[in-house]
């Protein structure tokens, strides 16, 4: 009875696990398509039959790519805003929460009717327009950066996380004289790694993958982000590949392989960075749902 249990068993496990392997395959097979075909010669790819290697291997895509003056600015701004956008909304989303953690708030009801109420309605493109030119952000840096500084979403997570840690050690603080910013800075968030880890990832991600703000709100050629670069190299598909360049042109790189090489460059620094937070990211959504 005991074998036929530990074959039924075996069985299912192996039907899981080729299941797995199918999904796994279905889901990084178009990845590593699009890695393939930025590889290979454009024209070469418009021949198909392309699946597991590049039949013409080449890095002029990548160099004719890489050829736009305006490419180095727009990432030195695209890195600009992920770090200080990162930083800067793990900052203050962390001071709100700790804040409205304290279970003898005042107000406190009202305080996250406001939250709730934040994060289902919005007032809109104009609206938001409009505030962001009243405090003269449009066509500034600072655009980018200090309307995301508070993630509502972020900010009933970390609430639920730092009512889990442990009261005493707020407790043994205050005895020790310590006041509310040297507790949150040397208590709460080094015991908070989890939750930050989490909070950058997502916030990190959201910055370097955002373009409509560089759209809308920004002007200047010099304040043009990466990704709003890759936009225009993909909108101009129907644009004759003599647009780029004769040396494009002569080379045999295509709108389309210039496409995947600006997919490819775009998600590459996201792919990197990502697994060696994948076990806090984890770790912190868990902690961070466990009482409300």
């Amino acid at each position: 009875m005991l074998t036929t249990q530990k074959q039924k068993d075996m069985l299912l496990d192996s039907v899981i696990y080729v299941l797995l392997f199918c999904i796994m395959i279905a889901t990084l097979y178009p990845f590593y398509y699009v890695l393939v075909i930025s590889f290979n010669q454009g024209k070469d790819s418009l021949l198909g039959d392309i699946y597991l290697w590049p039949r013409s291997f080449t890095l002029e895509n990548y160099a004719t790519f890489l050829t736009d003056s305006n490419w180095y600015n727009s990432l030195f701004v695209t890195v600009a805003r992920t770090g200080a956008g990162t930083l800067l909304g793990v900052l203050f989303t962390s001071l709100v929460a700790y804040g409205l953690s304290h279970k003898d708030l005042l107000f406190s009801k009202v305080y996250f009717a406001v939250i709730i109420f934040a994060m289902y309605f919005s007032g809109g493109l104009i609206p938001y327009y409009v505030v962001l030119r009243s405090l003269g952000l449009l066509n500034t840096f600072g655009v980018y950066v200090i309307p995301s500084m508070l993630s509502t979403f972020f900010l009933l997570i970390a609430i639920s996380f730092f009512r889990e840690i442990p009261i005493e050690l707020k407790e043994s603080a205050y005895i020790d004289g310590a006041n509310e910013f040297v507790i949150f800075f040397k208590i709460i968030l080094p015991v908070s790694t989890p939750l930050l880890a989490t909070m950058s990832l997502f916030l990190g991600v959201g910055q370097w993958n955002s373009w409509l703000d560089s759209a809308y709100f920004v002007q200047s050629d010099s304040l043009r982000t990466l990704t709003f670069r890759m936009m225009e190299i993909i909108n101009k598909s129907n644009i004759p590949i003599e647009s780029v360049g004769a040396a494009a042109s002569a080379s045999g790189v295509t709108n389309y392989s210039l496409q995947v090489t600006s997919m490819v460059v775009s998600i590459a620094p996201i792919v990197c960075v990502y697994p060696f937070l994948q076990k806090y990211f984890v770790k912190g959504i868990m902690l961070g749902s466990v009482k409300g």
